[in-house]
C-alpha cells in the first residue's frame, strides 16, 4: 500500500488502492515494452550524427521535465486524491498531471532511439494506455466527491494542459516521503539513458539483431 492510500480514510482507501495497483501494472508493461522496442529497434539516422545526437539530447530534456513535473505534481495532489478536489498548481490547468509528465518522459525514452518516430510512438502508446486508467479514475471520483469534482471536470481539461487556467493553489503540506517515492519512480525513465548506449554499441557491434528501423 502506498503513503497515499495510507493517508486516505479506510472506506476510500480500497478503492483508491485499486487504481494505484492498476497504475502501476500500466507502467511496468509500458517499461516492458519500451525496452523491448529499444532492444531491436534502430534509428535510421546513423549514430554519432548530428540530427541523431540532437534527437536524443531532446529526449534527454523530456526524460528531466517528466521527473520533475511528477516531483510538482506530487506537491499538490500527495495524500488528497480521494480526500478533496485539489484544483492548484499543474492541476490548475490539467486534470491529470502525472499522466502528462509520465508520458514526456516516455516520449524521451522513445528518442533515445535517435528517431522522431520513436517519440511519437512512445508517447502515443503511453497517453493511450493511460487514458483507459483515467477514465475509471473519473468515474470513481466522480461517484465520491460529487459536485465539487464534476465542476472541475467542467472546467480543466483532461490531458492536454490549458495554461491560461493556472492558479497557485495550495500544496496542502509538505510529505518528504511521497516526494521522495516519485523522485525514485521517475529515476527509473533516467537508466534508461545508459542502458539504451550499451544497446545501441551491441547492435553497431552486431551482437544485437536489428528487426526494424524508425525515421
Amino acid at each position: 500500500m502506498t503513503d497515499e492510500a495510507k493517508s486516505e480514510p479506510a472506506g476510500q482507501t480500497e478503492g483508491l488502492g485499486g487504481y494505484q495497483h492498476m497504475r502501476r501494472i500500466v507502467l511496468a508493461v509500458l517499461i516492458v515494452v519500451l525496452f523491448c522496442a529499444l532492444l531491436f529497434g534502430q534509428s535510421s539516422f546513423p549514430p554519432e550524427t548530428l540530427i541523431h545526437e540532437s534527437i536524443e539530447m531532446f529526449g534527454v530534456l523530456l526524460i528531466l521535465l517528466g521527473i520533475v513535473g511528477r516531483l510538482w505534481s506530487t506537491l499538490y495532489i500527495g495524500g488528497r486524491k480521494s480526500a478533496e478536489v485539489v484544483t492548484g498548481g499543474p492541476y490548475s490547468i490539467t486534470r491529470n498531471p502525472l499522466y502528462l509528465f509520465s508520458t514526456l518522459a516516455a516520449a524521451g525514452v522513445g528518442a533515445q532511439i535517435g528517431s522522431f518516430s520513436g517519440i511519437i510512438l512512445f508517447s502515443l502508446l503511453c497517453a493511450g494506455a493511460f487514458h483507459i486508467v483515467i477514465l475509471r479514475e473519473e468515474r470513481y471520483l466522480r461517484e465520491l466527491l460529487g459536485a465539487p469534482y464534476k465542476a472541475y471536470l467542467a472546467k480543466v481539461p483532461r490531458f492536454f494542459p490549458n495554461l491560461a487556467l493556472y492558479q497557485e493553489g495550495d500544496t496542502g503540506g509538505f510529505r518528504p516521503r511521497l516526494l521522495l517515492n516519485t523522485l525514485l519512480d521517475g529515476l527509473v525513465f533516467l537508466v534508461a539513458l545508459p542502458a539504451f548506449e550499451l544497446i545501441d554499441g551491441m547492435q553497431q557491434s552486431g551482437m544485437l539483431p536489428v528487426w526494424f528501423t524508425l525515421p
